[in-house]
C-alpha cells in the first residue's frame, strides 16, 4: 500500500503543478476572471494538493497493521483516499468554468472520500498497535 501511495501523492503533486501552469497560462487570465469563477479554480487546485499530501505521506510512512480488521479498515480507508485525487482532478477540469452552480458530485465526492480515508485510518490506528 505504501507503494501505491507514493505513486499516487507523486502523481498527484505532478497534477497540482500542470493545473497549475494551467491556471498560469489560462485565457483569459484567471485573475481576471469573475471572482467565483476565479475562487472555483483557486479552490478545486487546493484541494488536489490536500489529497496529493495526504498520499504522499501516507506513502512515506504508512505502517500495515497485521491481518485482521485493521488492516481491512486501512485498505478501505486507502483506497477511497485514493479515488479522492482523482475524483478532485476532474473536479478542477470540469467546474471552475461553471462558476459556483457548477459544483457537482465530483468535489464533493473527492472532499468527503479524503475525509472518510482519513477517519478510518485514524480509527484503525487508535485502537490498535502495530
Amino acid at each position: 500500500m505504501r507503494r501505491v501511495h507514493l505513486i499516487v501523492g507523486l502523481l498527484g503533486v505532478v497534477a497540482f503543478l500542470i493545473t497549475g501552469q494551467l491556471m498560469k497560462h489560462h485565457s483569459p487570465p484567471v485573475r481576471v476572471l469573475a471572482p467565483d469563477v476565479h475562487m472555483m479554480y483557486a479552490s478545486h487546485h487546493i484541494y488536489l494538493l490536500g489529497a496529493a499530501l495526504v498520499n504522499l505521506v501516507l506513502g512515506l510512512y504508512l505502517r500495515e497493521y497485521s491481518p485482521g480488521w485493521r488492516r481491512i479498515l486501512q485498505r478501505i480507508g486507502s483506497a477511497v483516499i485514493f479515488l479522492s485525487v482523482l475524483s478532485l482532478l476532474i473536479a478542477f477540469t470540469s467546474e471552475p468554468a461553471l462558476s459556483l452552480t457548477g459544483r457537482s458530485w465530483r468535489s464533493y465526492f473527492g472532499l468527503i472520500s479524503l475525509f472518510a480515508g482519513v477517519m478510518t485510518h485514524l480509527v484503525a490506528a487508535v485502537t490498535g498497535d502495530h
